[in-house]
């Protein structure tokens, strides 16, 4: 298990940082992400890490940006360290989707592809259950 797999999952409250996934209800725990790829020179340390669901992490791999679609720019990706969740987005509850407020938002969104249709149906299970806010 990586080393930083404590600190980093306690303070993420056990769950996805970019999508809010509940770790408990996973087979196995969540990664140890860097938010700037390590090959883009991003640092192996507590405030470059976030704890992500494995989905998000193959998805987001070494992007640290994308293009935003309504606004026609490159636009940064939603950073655990930087951004609030609950400024950039929000979960419908009829839906299970997750609905970008912000161009960040939407990059991450598309990027990560967290509304695809076993995610939003994941989704919709885990409020049905009462595991996401």
């Amino acid at each position: 298990m990586n080393p930083w797999y404590p600190k980093v999952s306690e303070r993420a409250g056990h769950r996805c940082e970019y999508c809010r996934a509940p770790e408990v209800i996973f087979n196995l725990a969540f990664e140890v992400e860097h938010i700037i790829p390590s090959g883009q020179h991003g640092e192996d340390d507590d405030g470059n890490l976030a704890l992500a669901c494995r989905s998000c992490n193959l998805f987001k791999s070494d992007h640290t940006t994308a293009f935003d679609e309504t606004s026609a720019n490159e636009v940064n990706l939603f950073n655990p360290r930087m951004n609030r969740w609950e400024e950039h987005f929000q979960i419908n509850p009829n839906t299970g989707e997750i609905e970008g407020l912000t161009p960040t938002a939407r990059v991450t969104i598309a990027c990560l592809q967290m509304n695809s249709k076993l995610q939003t149906a994941a989704r919709k299970q885990w409020l049905r259950l009462g595991l996401l806010p």
